[in-house]
């Protein structure tokens, strides 16, 4: 199943899992998940419902009388006879596994041993009388299909390819026209990437979005992102996103940003800039054993920014975030997708007083042609293609890696400094826009 963030794949599970329970076809289920930080959500979830949702390991005891057991693809992988023999208490005909994030369970026909997590994940549910998969990004960078995904073969341009196809699929657009998610308006900063060398006279220029040679994209894209660049691009995106965040406030008075950065040294950077502006801010990182408890207080508004590298993705709902600043080089769709739509979710509280389609969340990045192309697509589910080994040794694309989605329009804006291309999507319905 793929449908965008905030369209309710937990709640949905296991409310399926309730009613399959009721008729007596079920009996118990079991949660992957790709993260620790997102366990508590599971179990939140499932408290609500009245289901009683165990974490493993630790609860072989009681795993008879538990409706299911939560834990991570990776504790799987390390302990897979402990956790099988803790299912021998169930009847496997009777157990529904649930895959949270399923596309990390990548598979690769050539060498099965490879993609640890997916050939785990096959093996312990084999016998299960269903698997369901969730997903918000249905796509890989590396061109691997995912178990318990459905496959079909097509033609396109005269070569036979494979997709991916979910069972069902929500997009994210047909969430925003529904209002139960918020549209995304982007700011990219425009500007010339110079490249002086010490000693060399002449200047090395470049524009940013225009550029189109990969080895200079990327380049300019590592001298942007840099808060003390006499480009002053990064500085720019910084201080765009927090003018935006104070006129948001007027109106969502706990609304709060998150700056997506480089690596560790570069978010402590930002977040000294912010807090020197009279900010307060949380810094996450994977090194910082802290970053639970830092998210969680975010989570319950004690911050008005949080800075991280990649802590907030996948599963992170915190629905109070209403600005995104993209400050990393790092390009690829999936992880650019799951970075913007952390800023998509809204509260029952919100929606009851807010009109339909919900006031927009904000974005603001580079103007790095790759990012640009994907916010043009953000909102459109696109087929994850699987490509052969050849087309692949010949140049062609990795699924997801560049894809120019539908024609949209950019407008230029002069700010002063450099120029902000401007980016409004998706393109509702005249009666929606009112």
């Amino acid at each position: 199943m793929f449908a965008g963030p905030g369209a309710g794949k937990t709640l949905g599970a296991l409310l399926a899992f309730q009613a399959m329970q009721r008729e007596g076809q079920l009996r118990h289920f079991l949660v992957f998940c790709h993260r620790t930080s997102i366990l508590e959500q599971w179990q939140r979830a499932a408290s609500r419902l009245g289901l009683k949702l165990l974490l493993w390991p630790g609860c072989a005891e009681d795993a008879a009388q538990a409706d299911g057991l939560l834990l991570t693809y990776q504790s799987a992988g390390r302990q897979p006879l402990q956790l099988t023999k803790t299912l021998e208490r169930w009847s496997a005909q009777r157990v529904l596994a649930i895959a949270d994030e399923a596309h990390h369970l990548g598979m690769d026909p050539d060498d099965p041993t490879a993609a640890v997590w997916g050939q785990t994940f096959t093996e312990l549910t084999a016998s299960m009388r269903l698997r369901l998969g969730l997903t918000g990004t249905p796509f890989r960078a590396d061109n691997l299909g995912f178990c318990a995904a459905r496959r079909i073969q097509t033609i396109q341009n005269g070569e036979r390819i494979e997709q991916i196809q979910p069972d069902l699929c929500v997009e994210p657009r047909e969430l925003i026209a529904a209002g139960d998610v918020r549209p995304l308006e982007f700011r990219f900063q425009d500007g010339w990437v110079e490249h002086s060398q010490e000693g060399c006279p002449d200047r090395d220029v470049s524009p940013l979005s225009q550029e189109q040679r990969e080895s200079w994209r990327a380049r300019n894209l590592r001298r942007a992102i840099r808060l003390a660049d006499s480009s002053g691009i990064g500085q720019q995106v910084l201080l765009q996103a927090q003018q935006r965040l104070t006129l948001v406030r007027e109106i969502h008075t706990t609304a709060a940003g998150l700056v997506i950065a480089r690596d560790i040294n570069h978010a402590s950077a930002i977040a000294a800039v912010l807090r020197e502006d009279g900010h307060r801010v949380d810094l996450v990182h994977s090194q910082d054993t802290d970053a639970p408890e830092r998210l969680a207080r975010f989570q319950t508004g004690e911050a008005d920014w949080l800075v991280s590298i990649d802590m907030c993705a996948e599963g992170f709902d915190a629905p109070r975030l209403r600005v995104v600043a993209y400050l990393t080089t790092v390009v690829t769709r999936s992880r650019f997708v799951q970075g913007i739509t952390r800023a998509v979710r809204i509260t029952p509280e919100l929606a009851a007083s807010e009109p339909i389609p919900r006031r927009p969340s904000y974005v603001f990045a580079p103007a790095d042609p790759l990012l640009m192309d994907y916010a043009r697509s953000w909102s459109v589910a696109e087929p994850y293609v699987l490509r052969g080994r050849e087309s692949q040794s010949e140049g062609t694309a990795s699924p997801g890696a560049c894809s120019s989605g539908p024609s949209l329009p950019l407008e230029a804006v002069n700010d002063g400094a450099s120029a902000v291309i401007r980016l409004k999507t998706p393109q509702l319905p005249s009666f929606l826009q009112r």
